[in-house]
């Protein structure tokens, strides 16, 4: 029997039915209110019979890019920070980054969130919309949190009704977690299937030791920003000489992309910013027409600038990405509009 299922056995006869993960991303410092706040879930979690794993950011010993292989075995987690300026603060920044970046978004899909956000300044509810948000985004499942602003950790402590809502929203999360309580689907989850997600990387112990000491390496850290932008400017210029004459940019590489749908018709007619010609494209069946010049009867005019059309030839983007984060403006039919992804397949 394997290492994770002896666990799982032994969890199973000490009665622990849930496996949840605490990750604190504040600084650690005494009168901290959110450390409060997760210490008191915590207890009534583990009175639940839940298996608690803590993991503090601060700690140098815990290194950040690492922690999503720590998702593995978790049915939810606690994302706890403490907004002391602007924000969720780095640490929990720099997780949500190297889960993005590295974590198992299949393993992350089942995984409940709860968001514990409290300040001593402004900004708690909005740190708290933060963290719910990229944990939508990544894939996870969503579970109701707590924020509030706290000027002395005191009175927090010595308020009973404080304690209450804690230990009702952690009994809540319980229940969420226990139940699997199905929530109505976000546009963020939307905006996640039309984003090219890195593909997980499972690492053996050897594996992600070494990749602490890479990410955590300045000297290297530096040379890969050095190559990336050796390869951005290279690619650049290779883009910009395609674009030398406005007549025929970006005409080789839509045919190149172009894949032809059946029993679909449709007009675009793309603006450019620094261009003097629109670009007219028609599709029908297998057909395709790309010119620079005005047309009439378009079901679909948009406009944009070069360098995010670039990012879509790049596949860096789509065109449905760059219309939702309002890099691209478009007017007609919607389902027209998202049939471009369909149409041109770009691969970075």
């Amino acid at each position: 029997m394997c290492a994770q299922e002896t666990q799982k056995t032994e969890e199973n006869e000490r009665g622990v039915d849930l496996n949840i993960n605490i990750y604190y991303g504040g600084r650690g410092i005494i009168d901290d209110p959110t450390i409060y706040v997760i210490n008191k879930m915590q207890e009534v979690l583990e009175e639940l019979r839940v298996h608690v794993e803590r993991y503090n950011l601060y700690d140098g010993k815990t290194n950040i890019t690492t922690l999503p292989q720590t998702l593995k075995e978790a049915d939810g987690i606690i994302l706890a920070t403490t907004v002391e300026w602007y924000g969720i603060g780095g640490y929990m920044q720099q997780f949500l980054d190297a889960c993005w970046l590295y974590g198992d978004k299949e393993t992350i899909a089942g995984i409940y969130m709860c968001p514990v956000v409290m300040s001593t300044t402004y900004g708690e509810r909005e740190g708290k919309l933060s963290l719910a948000a990229a944990w939508e985004i990544l894939g996870g499942l969503p579970c109701s949190g707590i924020c509030g602003y706290i000027e002395n950790t005191v009175t927090l402590e010595m308020n009973g009704q404080y304690g209450q809502i804690i230990e009702k929203k952690a009994e809540n999360m319980y229940r969420t977690i226990n139940q699997k309580i199905a929530s109505f689907p976000a546009s963020n989850k939307v905006m996640r299937q039309k984003v090219t997600i890195p593909k997980a990387i499972n690492l053996t112990p050897q594996e992600t030791e070494q990749l602490s000491e890479y990410v955590s390496d300045d000297t290297f850290v530096q040379r890969q920003k050095e190559d990336i932008q050796e390869l951005a400017s290279m690619f650049k210029d290779m883009l910009g000489k395609v674009s030398q004459e406005d007549d025929v940019a970006y005409i080789d590489q839509l045919r190149n992309a172009f894949v032809p749908q059946e029993d679909f018709h449709a007009r675009y007619l793309f603006m450019f910013a620094d261009k003097k010609k629109p670009l007219f494209i028609e599709v029908k069946d297998e057909d395709l027409t790309i010119r620079y010049g005005q047309e009439e009867n378009i079901d679909i005019y948009a406009k944009l600038t070069p360098e995010v059309m670039d990012g879509v030839i790049a596949g860096r983007m789509t065109f449905q990405r760059a219309f939702m984060t309002g890099e691209m403006t478009a007017r007609g039919n919607l389902k027209t509009l998202r049939m471009l992804d369909e149409l041109f397949t770009f691969t970075a």
